[in-house]
């Protein structure tokens, strides 16, 4: 008996007729018996089929699924992802809503310091009486210092006006809240009264307290000029420095209060008000003020000079 192969032969068997599949057939053997006459009915056909593949195995669809573990741990893994995605989201929000008013103080504090500063070092004369004034002053417990001189850093708006102008700063009481507000007042125009007239507009709010202070060339007071007509210039030798004339550099200080819910509890909002305090300085030198010394250090001494000439001579009498 002869053996036959032949390769890549598909044929359709009764079980493939079954479930209407179409085996391919890797390899069909064809036995044929010897000799010269050979029949049909006498040839052995054999079959075999390739081996089907794990998708469909005649006409059969095999699945996967998850166990229970790995339903529990997948579940765990989403829940821990998905509460991490949440707290950073919630912390996220909650450092913007605290920087938002910070960022905004932080602002304010820039643009006021950059004007009290482009003002100070202008600064000139304020009037014959007084070059520069600077008060100590409170409200309630909180420091409110005000500040009165004169300034060329100003642009004319009108017909007649020059870059001179007379600046005040000063605090007030909020009428809209619990802080303070910072004022500035400008009058472009020689006035009789230097510290009053003009026009007066809102810098900045929220504020919890100014300071300035002045430096002479040797150390800092905490007032400059004065105001009063009790004779202290005159009397007094030791504050003599801070009495005339314009100082060399000026130290500002600005608190800022920020914005905080309220509580019943009154120690605790004093607390928080203390901590929630920013303080923002600053130190301003006054370009101008050497030359105007100079000029008052001149004057004074030919007044001296000429009131000396009009008094008598003092001598002995004779007849």
């Amino acid at each position: 008996m002869k053996l036959f192969r032949c390769r890549s032969l598909t044929q359709r068997t009764r079980s493939a007729r079954r479930f209407r599949k179409t085996v391919q057939v890797r390899c069909v053997q064809l036995r044929v018996p010897c000799g010269d006459d050979v029949r049909l009915d006498q040839i052995e056909i054999s079959l075999r089929p390739s081996r089907p593949s794990s998708e469909a195995s005649c006409g059969l669809q095999i699945t996967s699924g998850f166990t229970l573990i790995e339903v529990v741990i997948g579940s765990a893994l989403m829940s821990l992802i998905l509460v991490s995605g949440y707290l950073l989201f919630s912390a996220s929000i909650e450092s913007r809503r605290t920087m938002e008013p910070r960022l905004e103080i932080i602002q304010s504090a820039r643009v006021v310091m950059a004007m009290i500063s482009a003002d100070l070092r202008a600064a000139c004369s304020l009037d014959k009486k007084f070059a520069f004034l600077g008060m100590h002053r409170t409200i309630g417990e909180q420091i409110a210092d005000n500040l009165d001189f004169a300034t060329h850093n100003y642009t004319p708006q009108k017909a007649g006006e020059g870059d001179y102008c007379q600046i005040s700063y000063y605090l007030d009481q909020d009428a809209e809240g619990d802080g303070l507000t910072l004022w500035r007042r400008r009058n472009p125009t020689i006035a009789p009264d230097s510290l009053s007239g003009g026009s007066k507009e809102l810098i900045a709010s929220g504020l919890s307290g100014m300071r300035f202070e002045y430096f002479d060339g040797l150390e800092w007071f905490d007032d400059w000029g004065d105001t009063s007509e009790s004779g202290k210039r005159q009397t007094s030798e030791k504050a003599a420095a801070n009495l005339t004339g314009m100082p060399r550099a000026v130290r500002v200080t600005l608190w800022f209060q920020e914005k905080q819910e309220k509580s019943n509890d009154v120690s605790l909002d004093a607390e928080n008000e203390r901590q929630s305090s920013f303080k923002f300085q600053t130190v301003v030198r006054l370009n101008l003020a050497e030359a105007v010394n100079a000029s008052s250090s001149s004057q004074s001494a030919e007044t001296v000079s000429s009131g000396s000439q009009d008094s008598p001579a003092g001598g002995v009498i004779t007849q």
